[in-house]
């Protein structure tokens, strides 16, 4: 299934976010960008007194599911997309632009707090109960309508905002922009603070890293068994055939390293142990050409799973 960024062409007389809805289920509309019932974001009631609503507007790289007759397809925004189409709603003044599910114009809804998430887990957010990565738009909005509150709100009717304005879609290369990157991205953003720290061969125990007032010689191992080797060359393998599409740099350069053997160090598979466990939810043993197994195999599927519990557990890590 193809992927397009939705991005902004301020060329053009219509373009960014022209109101936010509260919804229940989104309409999707033609050349008019709603989120599916899927992916509406839930908001919260930050003060029924004052009648405040808080959640997310836009999630960056989060795959929105879109049919146009016949063809299915995913869109998704970028962190910058999302940025510059939250300052254009401030500045071209649609603060006070809301709609019920998508028809219905409203008044007495208005965005009263904007921002964007630089820190989840420091972001005022948080204290609400609401978890969203570095890059999601946020809003509160005061509602000054009792028919919109006591009907709409409370019943329970709406439980989540929804943008619609007019962006352009772009073909993207990526295939598999989804939770599954998203988990291999946060390896790959360990693997260079371990980079910029000095230790990128290897890792120990963090209390351990010193004895003695000496510094620990960094081990690494290779005993995985060659099922391991063989799973990321399959994965490998059927990647190609799907044009490398369905995984991360991080993914490719990880599987090469198991096919070819390489020793890996503790720290190394921690990560293997961490991504393998949170992926397994993505991974169909019964369907081998979908992203989900193929990236799974990349990183040396089940075995590679079972063999790092058990080696973390030999060398006291887990």
């Amino acid at each position: 299934m193809k992927f397009f960024e939705l991005v902004l062409d301020e060329d053009k007389l219509l373009h960014g976010i022209d109101a936010i809805s509260i919804v229940e289920h989104p309409a999707i509309e033609e050349d008019f960008i709603t989120m599916s019932k899927d992916h509406k974001f839930e908001f919260k009631e930050v003060d029924q007194e004052k009648k405040i609503l808080m959640g997310a507007a836009m999630i960056p790289e989060k795959p929105i599911y879109r049919v146009d007759g016949d063809q299915e397809y995913y869109v998704f925004f970028t962190k910058e997309t999302i940025r510059r189409a939250s300052e254009l709603y401030l500045m071209n003044g649609k603060q006070g632009n809301a709609t019920l599910e998508h028809q219905e114009k409203i008044s007495g809804l208005s965005l009263v707090e904007s921002w964007i998430i630089e820190d989840p887990e420091k972001d005022k957010s948080r204290a609400y109960g609401l978890e969203y990565p570095v890059g999601t738009w946020m809003v509160s909005m005061k509602v000054n309508n009792e028919d919109i509150w006591n009907e709409y709100v409370k019943s329970g009717k709406v439980k989540g905002f929804s943008i619609e304005g007019w962006f352009m879609q772009r073909e993207s290369a990526i295939e598999i922009n989804t939770e599954l990157s998203r988990i291999e991205s946060e390896e790959a953003d360990h693997l260079l603070s371990l980079y910029l720290l000095g230790i990128i061969k290897g890792s120990v125990k963090n209390d351990k890293r010193y004895k003695n007032g000496k510094k620990l010689e960094m081990e690494s191992y290779r005993d995985y068994p060659d099922s391991v080797s063989n799973n990321a060359k399959k994965g490998i393998e059927l990647n190609e055939k799907q044009g490398n599409k369905c995984a991360t740099q991080v993914g490719k350069v990880r599987a090469q390293q198991l096919a070819q053997k390489q020793p890996l160090s503790v720290e190394t598979i921690k990560r293997m142990y961490s991504y393998l466990s949170r992926a397994q939810e993505y991974y169909d043993e019964g369907d081998t050409t979908s992203c989900g197994y193929i990236s799974y195999m990349l990183w040396g599927g089940l075995s590679a799973r079972r063999w790092a519990e058990s080696k973390l557990k030999e060398l006291d890590q887990l």
